[in-house]
């Protein structure tokens, strides 16, 4: 599996495991699926402070970390923070503010057990965010050794571009989501200089940005048909695009899974995948597609399917 240059002295994996769904796994289906994840390559995790409400999952991690402190050192830990959720897990409002950012590190820190964060991600925008006051936190983070590195997730170009003209530290990597079903960040660019439909550009062509800064993208949720719809695997409302997975998947000896993945790697962008899967055999079929070429024609069939159809 090819790795991603985070910065120049972080190595991360390009497939990622998410763990917002960690408390689905017993004790001894965790350890299986975590030491796994570490054998197929994988030594990238992705947390958030609310994933499981109130740092649930992290907890669960960390007291996974607590039996097995010499893992410790193969794996680079990242979390999120800046989403702010009632007792019914609600978003009621996003916090940029020094002081939540520092909280949010110390409690993140105390869940997982560990010392230090390699990456912190700004999760969500804020819409009264003052890019002096999230400087001044990432400096003293930074300073005390907290975090290694700094980050967004889903923001647009101008949102980072004016968080990046506050703080030195360089703005390593841009959380979106990104897959066969959710494809707005290549739509319009495709459809550039016409006006057929997906042809307006919504997010301020963020991707070819964070290519010309050298951000990574990290694409969450590659397996969803959107925001929080569920999976379009072997859903009867996305036949078209199941059959060109199957029949992608099927010229390489790799299943629908591995397609996928597949897909996403072969963007020059080099992104990181991260797949949130608790199943162990489908980690398994992701990992086995990372490192599969496929052919620009093979790629573009993906693409196309579920009516995307080219200029």
């Amino acid at each position: 599996m090819y790795t991603i240059s985070l910065t120049p002295d972080m190595q991360a994996s390009a497939l990622v495991l998410g763990c917002m769904r960690l408390t689905r796994l017993t004790g001894s289906e965790l350890d299986l699926h975590l030491k796994t994840a570490l054998e197929l390559g994988i030594n990238f995790f992705d947390h958030a402070d609310i994933y499981g409400g109130n740092g649930t999952c992290e907890r669960h991690f960390g007291q996974w970390l607590q039996a097995n402190p010499s893992l410790r050192s193969q794996m680079l830990i990242q979390s999120k923070c800046g989403i702010v959720q009632n007792e019914a897990r609600q978003n009621v409002a996003f916090d940029f503010s020094y002081g939540h950012i520092l909280k949010s590190v110390e409690n993140s820190l105390q869940n997982l057990g560990i010392e230090q964060l390699d990456v912190l991600l700004l999760h969500r925008p804020d819409a009264l965010f003052e890019p002096e006051e999230v400087a001044a936190a990432f400096d003293e983070l930074f300073a005390s050794g907290k975090v290694r590195a700094f980050g967004v997730s889903n923001m647009h170009s101008r949102q980072i571009e004016l968080l990046q003209s506050a703080t030195s530290h360089k703005l390593a990597a841009n959380q979106l989501q990104f897959g066969p079903a959710h494809t707005g960040m290549i739509d319009h660019a495709i459809r550039m200089n016409t006006t057929l439909p997906l042809a307006e550009d919504l997010d301020s062509a963020t991707l070819d940005y964070c290519r010309l800064h050298g951000m990574t993208i990290q694409a969450w949720s590659p397996f969803q048909s959107g925001f929080i719809a569920g999976t379009y695997m072997d859903n009867p409302d996305y036949p078209e695009l199941n059959a060109a997975l199957e029949e992608v998947g099927r010229k390489y000896g790799i299943t629908k899974n591995g397609a996928v993945a597949a897909w996403i790697a072969r963007h020059p962008a080099k992104m990181q995948i991260i797949a949130g899967t608790m199943n162990t055999q489908r980690l398994r079929e992701i990992a086995a597609g990372m490192d599969i070429p496929l052919t620009r024609e093979d790629w573009y069939r993906i693409y196309a399917s579920e009516g995307r159809d080219l200029p």
